[in-house]
C-alpha cells in the first residue's frame, strides 16, 4: 500500500513525466552546461545547479570512510550519488520521489561503481524507507523547499544518519531573513558544522533561466509543450526574485 499522500502522489506523476521527457532528449543537460560553462561537471547530469565546487566541498564535509553508507535524498537520475560513492569508495542508497528516476539512476550506476554497491528506492524526503541510523553520510541537493518541508526532512534525515554522521544539503533562504534554519537544524538534534557560501549560484540560474526563455522552440520541439511550458513558467516566475537569494552548502552533524 503507497504511503505518499494526494499531494505526493501528484507530484510524483509530474516528475515521472519531468525524467521522461529529459531522458528522450540532450537539449536540457546542454543548456545547464551551457550557462554553468567549466564549471559543469557533465559526467554528473545532475538537474540541479549542482558544480564542481559543491562535488569538492561534500566530498570534504562528508568525511566517508571506504564500505561507509552515504544516503543521497532527492537522487534524481542518480549522478551526484553515484560521482560522490566513487570519489570516497563508499556504497551508496538513492532515494527519490519518481519511480522513473530511480529507474534511469539504476541503469547509470555501473558506469560509477559496481552495481552491488549501489542501490536506489522510491521515498521521500519525509519518508525515505531507511532503517534507523543505517548512513554513515547524507546529501540532499535542491530538494528541500519551505519551512514545514525543512522541517520534515531535519527530521528524517536525523533519523537515518549515524550518530556522529554528517548532512550536507543545499539551502536557499531569502536575503535578511535571519538564521531561523538553523535553530530547527539544532532543534532536530544537529549542530551546524559548516555553511558555505554559494555567491555565484544565482547567476548560474539566472543564466539558465534566460536560455530556457530564448530556446523556447527548441525545448517545445524536445520536450513536448507541457514539460517546456512548465519550464518556461518556472523561468518567468523566478527570474525576477533570484536577487533575493541567498544559498548555501550547509553542514549538519547529528549529535553523538
Amino acid at each position: 500500500m503507497s504511503t505518499l499522500s494526494t499531494h505526493e502522489l501528484a507530484l510524483q506523476a509530474e516528475f515521472d513525466a519531468f525524467y521522461a521527457a529529459r531522458a528522450s532528449s540532450d537539449l536540457v543537460h546542454q543548456l545547464t552546461a551551457e550557462a554553468l560553462g567549466d564549471a559543469y561537471p557533465a559526467e554528473v547530469e545532475a538537474s540541479s545547479s549542482c558544480d564542481w565546487t559543491v562535488l569538492g566541498t561534500m566530498v570534504r564535509r562528508l568525511r566517508l570512510r571506504p564500505g561507509q553508507l552515504l544516503a543521497d535524498i532527492g537522487c534524481g537520475t542518480g549522478g551526484v550519488g553515484l560521482w560522490l560513492a566513487r570519489a570516497l569508495a563508499a556504497d551508496l542508497v538513492g532515494v527519490d520521489l519518481s519511480a522513473t528516476a530511480v529507474e534511469l539512476a539504476r541503469d547509470r550506476r555501473a558506469r560509477f561503481v559496481p552495481s552491488h554497491r549501489a542501490r536506489f528506492q522510491v521515498g521521500t524526503v519525509r519518508a525515505t524507507g531507511l532503517p534507523d541510523r543505517s548512513a554513515h553520510g547524507l546529501v540532499c541537493v535542491d530538494v528541500v523547499s519551505g519551512w514545514a518541508g525543512w522541517t520534515a526532512a531535519l527530521e528524517e534525515m536525523h533519523r537515518i544518519l549515524t550518530p556522529g554522521g554528517h548532512a550536507v544539503l543545499t539551502r536557499t533562504v531569502r536575503r535578511g531573513s535571519g538564521t531561523a534554519w538553523r535553530r530547527q537544524a539544532e532543534e532536530a538534534g544537529f549542530e551546524v558544522a559548516h555553511v558555505d557560501e554559494r555567491p555565484d549560484e544565482p547567476q548560474v540560474w539566472r543564466s539558465l533561466y534566460r536560455l530556457w526563455l530564448t530556446r523556447e522552440t527548441e525545448l517545445r520541439r524536445a520536450l513536448g509543450d507541457a514539460q517546456a511550458g512548465a519550464m518556461l513558467s518556472e523561468a518567468t516566475h523566478a527570474l525576477p526574485r533570484l536577487h533575493e537569494h541567498h544559498a548555501l552548502l550547509v553542514t549538519l552533524r547529528r549529535r553523538p
